[in-house]
């Protein structure tokens, strides 16, 4: 099978494709079928070697829709040609081959693509428990997110719209903010005009938001803390490097920072998360936004989309 393999850690060239041979379900595993795969952007700080140590060559990646190709001994709810996504793969997900244990695996709607599939596992996996598990939001809260119109950003417009929150969000480009306000979010702001702050106070008779999701905590974070309403909480979704605080305006409000990582959800809780998620797909609530599909080849190319910030919902690799 052709692979996206890393050698070394390092810029996007360093993104090779290559032949590996495939691989083989065991007990409790299976062989998935990537039709597409979806381009996160920890895939590009693990590449950079910002996460750590890593064991080499590997394929980067998680998340793939595609069928279930092979099954290994002791799986019984899959079959070969189901249509599924991964929330995690055991071998990487930039190959046309992938091993992942079953349990993390879902089924695939039929009204959701492929394409579609691969932008669930990380991105609205990641904003349904920055929503629910830690913003903890309820109906009638005023939700701002900081940076609405990636993949995760806009999955959380969609999801706290159903919810019964009125969404605000933010995005840099004309485009973008189309893209937000398209997607359900009720009031749209500029986050590069020097006033949108205090666009969001306007909006909320000066009360705040009660939970901000922020998608580039090292710029916003102290600016959010002000515009946070008393008893707020501000989530930690996204952040490039460190940022001085006035922690004043936390004790102000009696506000709660909550970081928070996808990597820590347990399995339970995962369970919980894509069921929700699997609900939300069926109903047309979560409706993964697709900005470009490029070939496997280009992964690199799709690395530096990402850190360009050009995107505007996923970037997806097919095979």
């Amino acid at each position: 099978m052709k692979a996206i393999r890393v050698h070394q850690f390092g810029d996007p060239d360093v993104l090779k494709l290559e032949d590996v041979p495939d691989p083989v379900p065991a007990a409790n595993q299976v062989l998935v079928n990537a039709h597409a795969i979806g381009v996160n952007p920890v895939e590009t700080y693990v590449r950079a070697g910002k996460y750590g140590p890593r064991q080499f060559p590997y394929i980067p990646g998680s998340d793939i829709g595609g069928t279930i190709q092979a099954v290994g001994p002791g799986v019984t709810q899959f079959k070969p040609g189901d249509r599924v996504y991964t929330a995690s793969t055991l071998t990487g997900a930039y190959a046309q081959l992938a091993l992942a244990d079953a349990s993390k695996v879902f089924p695939l709607p039929p009204n959701v693509s492929f394409q579609q599939g691969a932008a669930i596992g990380v991105p609205a996996a990641t904003a349904y428990k920055a929503l629910f598990f830690r913003g903890q939001i309820k109906p009638a809260e005023t939700i701002f997110i900081h940076g609405a119109s990636g993949g995760v950003g806009i999955a959380c417009v969609q999801l706290a719209r159903a919810h019964g929150c009125t969404v605000i969000g933010t995005a840099g480009s004309d485009a973008g903010r189309q893209l937000v306000r398209k997607e359900g979010a009720h009031h749209i702001l500029d986050h590069t005009a020097p006033n949108y702050l205090e666009e969001l106070m306007t909006l909320t008779d000066s009360r705040g938001a009660d939970a901000i999701f922020e998608m580039l905590a090292n710029v916003n974070l102290d600016k959010d803390l002000t515009v946070l309403a008393k008893f707020g909480r501000v989530v930690v979704v996204g952040n490039r490097g460190r940022i001085e605080i006035d922690p004043r305006q936390a004790m102000a409000r009696d506000a709660d920072i909550r970081g928070m990582t996808l990597m820590l959800a347990t399995d339970a809780d995962l369970l919980v998360i894509h069921r929700a998620l699997g609900a939300a797909l069926e109903a047309g609530i979560l409706r993964p936004v697709i900005d470009a599909e490029m070939p496997l080849a280009n992964a690199a190319q799709a690395h530096r989309e990402i850190l360009e910030g050009n995107s505007h919902g996923k970037i997806v690799l097919i095979p």
